[in-house]
């Protein structure tokens, strides 16, 4: 069973004084693969570190997404943009967003996403590099967004056929709308490109106060053929090394 590639998520441990030069250091020494979204004055110092950077994000306005056709002209420029940005720097993925409800039918903002992804999945395939439609709780955090379930996103993979359009399965935020995780994991593989982690409930540390079992989910991701990331995107309680140090020991499987 293939070792967890794990990926510390930047912002989340720069912070209580945290250097972006200490981040980086401690994620190397760790046993980190990856140092992910992150700005892009730090990109080569993760290179030098001998990191990857796995994932940034790939056009702007979580709430107002690919689900409005009168975005895909803004969100098609930002998207072959940051593809382009991405090939040159290896990074595989870029996160994309399906935008809120705000009314439309789930079953359109499939057809309208699709159609606003179908605009730059040839070149994605061509610079070789994914895009992640990210799967969001709209119970907690992200009220009225629309690609709030697994099945929904899936869908939306089905419909664009690329192999370069899959998800960001969000364990924390999928354990709030859904649960079921190892399951779906498990079913849904072939359209996941890259995941995050949190615990639940608060998105703190992934530690004995929360109520999702991280270890037997990571051996569940392990044991299919997923070669991607597991990025760590949580709000550490402590000291942001430790809780990065301590979270990397949880998912090493």
């Amino acid at each position: 069973m293939p070792a967890i590639k794990q990926s510390a998520c930047f912002g989340c441990f720069a912070r209580k004084g945290v250097s972006a030069e200490q981040v980086i250091e401690s994620a190397a020494k760790i046993g980190y693969k990856s140092v992910e979204m992150l700005p892009r004055d730090h990109w080569n110092k993760v290179i030098d570190a001998g990191l990857a950077i796995a994932c940034v994000v790939g056009h702007g306005s979580l709430p107002n997404g690919l689900n409005r056709r009168d975005n895909h002209d803004r969100i098609e420029d930002e998207l072959k943009r940051n593809i382009e940005t991405a090939a040159e720097y290896g990074i595989p993925g870029l996160i994309g967003f399906s935008g809120n409800r705000n009314g439309l039918p789930d079953d359109e903002g499939i057809d309208i996403c699709a159609e606003g992804l179908d605009r730059v999945k040839g070149f994605a395939e061509e610079k070789g590099v994914t895009i992640n439609i990210e799967l969001l709780n709209s119970k907690v955090n992200h009220p009225d967004y629309q690609c709030d379930h697994t099945a929904w996103g899936v869908e939306l993979c089905k419909k664009v056929d690329s192999p370069n359009v899959k998800l960001l399965y969000d364990i924390y935020h999928m354990q709030i709308m859904e649960g079921d995780l190892i399951r779906t994991i498990r079913n849904s593989i072939d359209y996941i490109g890259h995941f995050h982690t949190a615990g639940n409930p608060g998105r703190n540390d992934m530690d004995e106060t929360q109520e999702i079992y991280y270890p037997a989910v990571m051996r569940a991701i392990a044991e299919t053929d997923y070669d991607g990331f597991v990025g760590h995107e949580f709000g550490p309680k402590g000291e942001p090394l430790a809780a990065m140090k301590a979270a990397y020991d949880t998912c090493n499987v």
